[in-house]
């Protein structure tokens, strides 16, 4: 699972990947992972299946019954107007973007920025502007990559060499876009049947814009909404797109005065709690302090709501639970509830039994639910917080 953060200059962009990936948690069980300059692993959280099961598992990654379940976060290079065109970084901003599973577009909800990431007086400029900026830059370099294969793909489907379907995906299979999407939208605006060579510049723009968002759905961070003068702002961008207010920076103090010990928090919190005996300075007091501002006005930060709502929210995945033993509900080595998955929504016990390894999933014979210890088949639709056991010819249990 990969999610990419993209935006412009100064809109704390970096500051929300920093926020997101520095994850603290009491014991410091929740390691931070670089694995690129600008990948990076953070959390998401849902209810851990012990929770219900008047047991606790005691792995490090659950807290008190929520369960953190890890994922990727890309920090991609900003984005500047005319990335399409090779502008900035532009290609390979659009190139890494188009790695990931769903993008969050950090915003400066404030208007404090104008559109080439240039500090403004507070609300000055329209957020609306980035957002549609980004979109377009999407959308024509999408129209790029099709332009340069148009003549060839109607050539090829005249010969009767490939499917308008099966063209259209081989095109877009390097950004992660399969014939799945394309057939959605080709069925969606009704252009399966329709001749490539009738196909006008409108069609294709309309294709090439439901491509994307069915492709690369996204979401709003309005970031910086502690300075926001206005928050009628985030109703009306939401009449039009998922989004969500926050304060990455203020995420980012808390999680840095945890780590100091001088604070308790855990993201997606309402509140933190100072610890006794703890002699806080002036400056850290006075920090502290805006930060609970922050909490008053927005109710969270915003980082960890956002994080879930585009792995849960926008892509529907689900958690499942796999165990080797599912009496004990734990593996070989008598861990309970040793690992949570995250799967598409849609998921059956063989998609799960591929996920935890290939030679499991080829060897499957049958699943097995911890909860009812009832056998399901391979076609098996699984549901969030399902304990599974995967009976396979190279299952070890």
């Amino acid at each position: 699972m990969q999610i990419g953060l993209i935006g412009k200059a100064n809109v704390g962009k970096s500051t929300f990947f920093s926020a997101a990936t520095e994850t603290i948690v009491q014991s410091g069980n929740f390691p931070f992972t670089t694995i690129e300059p600008n990948v990076g692993v953070t959390y998401v959280k849902t209810d851990c299946a012990c929770k219900n099961l008047k047991t606790h598992c005691g792995n490090n990654l659950c807290l008190e019954g929520t369960r953190f379940v890890a994922i990727k976060l890309i920090d991609v290079a900003g984005l500047v107007p005319g990335a399409h065109e090779g502008k900035g970084l532009g290609n390979q901003f659009l190139t890494d973007a188009m790695q990931a599973d769903a993008l969050v577009h950090v915003v400066d909800i404030s208007g404090s920025t104008d559109i080439q990431g240039q500090p403004v007086s507070i609300g000055t400029h329209d957020p609306m502007e980035d957002i549609k900026f980004v979109e377009e830059e999407f959308d024509l370099w999408f129209k790029q990559i099709l332009d340069r294969e148009w003549p060839k793909l109607i050539k090829e489907i005249e010969q009767k060499r490939t499917k308008v379907s099966d063209g259209l995906a081989h095109r877009f299979t390097g950004i992660g876009i399969n014939e799945s999407y394309i057939d959605q939208v080709l069925n969606k605006m009704s252009l399966k049947s329709k001749n490539l060579k009738e196909w006008s510049e409108l069609d294709i723009m309309n294709f090439l814009k439901s491509l994307r968002k069915i492709s690369k759905p996204m979401l709003i961070a309005s970031n910086k909404a502690d300075l926001c003068e206005d928050l009628d702002i985030i109703k009306k961008i939401s009449e039009n797109f998922t989004t969500i207010a926050c304060s990455a920076e203020t995420e980012l103090l808390l999680k840095k005065a945890t780590k100091a010990g001088l604070i308790d928090y855990v993201s997606g919190n309402i509140s933190f709690n100072g610890k006794e005996d703890t002699n806080l300075s002036n400056e850290q007091n006075n920090a502290l302090h805006l930060a609970k501002n922050v909490l008053t006005k927005l109710g969270v930060t915003g980082v960890q709501k956002i994080l879930n709502s585009i792995v849960f929210d926008v892509l529907k995945m689900i958690v499942v639970f796999p165990v080797e033993d599912e009496t004990k509900l734990s593996n070989k080595d008598g861990q309970v509830l040793p690992d949570a998955k995250l799967l598409s929504s849609n998921s059956t016990a063989k998609d799960l039994a591929f996920i935890i390894h290939q030679d499991i999933g080829k060897g499957f014979l049958h699943a097995i639910d911890a909860k009812t210890k009832q056998r399901i088949s391979a076609d098996h639709n699984l549901k969030n917080g399902d304990i599974i056991k995967i009976v396979s010819t190279l299952s070890r249990g």
